[in-house]
């Protein structure tokens, strides 16, 4: 799967524009996807990622075995502990804390665009590691 790309620039020119892009979010998703090795549930970003446990199985693909238990069930806290277990990941495998978002950022759809950001950045995170040969932004 090396070879999916996405381009980067309109992701680039949504991010400086400071608005969501509905095209950019699509893509996100299927490299998730792509990365993740799974089908995504169609709907807004916002809704297929709340709950964390994409986003902990996008880390764990990064960083095997990094999130220990996938919070599938438990309410609003277990769905909030899967995100910030995302974002420690995120972390540790190199994005920066300035690309990073809050937990109520996307939880409770506060600010959409810095998700995308930071997802954005991951992606761009995936080719400084040489061991991750899986699907990339360009």
């Amino acid at each position: 799967m090396a070879g999916l790309s996405y381009g980067m620039s309109k992701f680039v020119e949504a991010k400086m524009l400071g608005k969501r892009d509905k095209n950019v979010e699509n893509a996100i998703l299927q490299w998730i996807g792509a990365v993740i090795e799974e089908k995504i549930p169609e709907g807004e970003i916002e809704q297929v990622l709340k709950d964390g446990v994409i986003l902990c199985k996008l880390i764990n693909k990064l960083i095997p075995g990094f999130v220990a238990k996938i919070n599938t069930s438990g309410g609003d806290y277990k769905m909030m502990e899967n995100i910030n277990k995302f974002l420690e990941g995120a972390k540790k495998y190199g994005v920066a804390q300035t690309d990073l978002f809050q937990t109520v950022d996307l939880y409770e759809r506060r600010n959409i665009p810095v998700v995308t950001d930071c997802l954005l950045a991951l992606g761009r995170q995936t080719q400084k590691h040489p061991e991750y040969k899986g699907p990339s932004f360009e």
